[in-house]
């Protein structure tokens, strides 16, 4: 394991192994974290595959991992690397993760806590039945295969073609909901067997929907702009692209693994294998990515028509009244471009449980939200707060506009399950005022909250960092999980 006394000080939140750490390293690597954050984080191998990173072909200025960091698969969960297309940088599925496009939307209502808390638990159980969640489980929509081909290319606008939801949706989701270069063609037919019923699912794991109200305004000009205000009902829904992604992941992790002899590349861990991203492996890797995150996109989408029913049934609202406020990626590679070193470098940015972070007037933030940056949205462990905080100018220049994602696991979920059931857990969170609803009480022991670091602690390093801005805080009133 890397020793902490390898780490220079940068500033208070942010730190660095230098390049001369390992003779293979290419560029150093960074942590945003505090002392205590980088001491608990420093007791797996989160480090070792941070210095991993830093190796990679083609990577850019440093390696990076965000302060909700804990070890992954290949790369740290709150990882960062970006190589230079041009340069015979690499793209590396295991870099990007199983779950493509796991990400977080967030909804707005025009009610107040104070006009629904008699309704909560019905409207848990609404969402709880709308919602289909658990491990595999399939949907309320069967897709054949030219259907999900549609969808791979579409995204959410394919979902709000069909009627699920409108355009105005779409104006607040990264990247409008859809990435351009989608060919199911490079989707295997093993991925589209298991995605075909999936749309419209939670799944299990770190997966939820969550009821909140919105605790404190830290930043009343962005939170206005953003449609936020104290005591508002607010939801978050929090998945990805479910089997058929995952299915992505591996298969292309098979072919890398294959290929990486033929183009001279040596890694010092076969998790990260890829290629170059202008190479046929590589492009056909990007190609299927893209599909899978235009799928989780259009899942998130129905997810909301879902949620939107559910309010409709307890509450009696329009659909109106649960308004997107920004949809955000977690784990992703974009194509996007940096100053290096004095000029401008097309980089593939690999961000692996990190979220885009860029700041006030970027073109690809859309333009009621220009003036203040793009929404970062950070789910809290389960029963903890959330936050919404917005990109800076910072992030651009010093990470690639990138920020944490969550909170940032700090115990296994075997280890989780070990020190409390499912149900004392649920007792312990409604007896907090927060309605539970489980299809899972394992499952729900898996998430408790002591198995996370402290989302207030991971949100103030970012926030100190400059890397990305607090505007708001929510508190849990209804979780809903697998």
């Amino acid at each position: 394991m890397v020793p902490l006394t390898v780490f220079q000080k940068i500033t208070t939140c942010l730190w660095e192994i230098p390049k001369s750490y390992r003779a293979d390293m290419r560029v150093p690597a960074r942590v945003y974290a505090t002392k205590e954050i980088l001491e608990e984080a420093g007791r797996d191998s989160s480090f070792d595959q941070l210095v991993n990173l830093a190796t990679l072909p083609g990577v850019q200025r440093y390696a990076l991992v965000m302060p909700d960091v804990h070890e992954g698969y290949g790369s740290p969960v709150g990882g960062v690397a970006a190589t230079a297309i041009e340069e015979g940088g690499i793209i590396s599925p295991g870099m990007i993760g199983y779950d493509i496009n796991c990400g977080v939307r967030l909804l707005r209502t025009n009610l107040a806590f104070d006009e629904v808390k008699e309704r909560i638990g019905d409207l848990g159980t609404a969402i709880f039945r709308e919602v289909p969640s658990g491990v595999g489980r399939g949907g309320r929509m069967k897709l054949s295969t030219a259907e999900l081909d549609a969808m791979l290319r579409g995204g959410a606008g394919e979902m709000v073609e069909r009627g699920y939801g409108d355009a105005e949706d779409l104006e607040h989701l990264e990247s409008v909901g859809a990435l351009a270069g989608a060919d199911p063609e490079k989707v295997s037919p093993t991925a589209k067997k298991r995605g075909h019923d999936q749309l419209g699912t939670m799944g299990a794991g770190n997966h939820f929907v969550e009821v909140q109200r919105v605790e404190e305004i830290f930043d009343h000009e962005a939170a206005a702009k953003l449609g936020l205000r104290a005591e508002q009902v607010t939801v978050m829904i929090h998945t990805g692209s479910r089997g058929l992604g995952h299915q992505v992941a591996t298969d292309y992790i098979r072919i890398m693994l294959g290929v990486m002899s033929k183009y001279g590349i040596t890694l010092p861990d076969r998790e990260l294998a890829g290629a170059p991203f202008t190479t046929p492996e590589g492009q056909n890797y990007f190609s299927a990515m893209t599909c899978g995150a235009n799928f989780a996109w259009a899942n998130r989408q129905l997810i909301t028509w879902e949620v939107r029913k559910a309010f409709q049934e307890i509450l009696d609202t329009r659909d109106q009244a649960l308004e997107v406020v920004y949809d955000v990626a977690h784990n992703m590679g974009k194509i996007e471009e940096y100053e290096i070193d004095g000029r401008k470098k097309r980089l593939l940015v690999h961000r692996k449980g990190a979220t885009r972070s860029f700041g006030p007037g970027h073109s690809e933030i859309h333009e009621s939200y220009r003036e203040i940056g793009q929404p970062v949205i950070i789910p809290g462990s389960m029963g903890t707060h959330s936050y919404v905080l917005v990109g800076t100018a910072h992030a651009m220049a010093e990470s690639f506009g990138s920020s944490c994602h969550g909170a940032g696991r700090t115990m296994s979920r075997h280890a989780a399950k070990r020190r409390v059931r499912g149900d004392m857990l649920k007792r312990e969170l409604e007896g907090k005022g927060i309605v539970v609803r489980s299809g899972s009480m394992a499952g729900l022991a898996e998430e408790a909250p002591f198995a996370y670091k402290d989302v207030d602690a991971v949100v103030e390093v970012v926030h100190r960092a400059g890397i990305a801005k607090k505007v708001a805080r929510m508190r849990p009133v209804a979780v809903i999980k697998g």
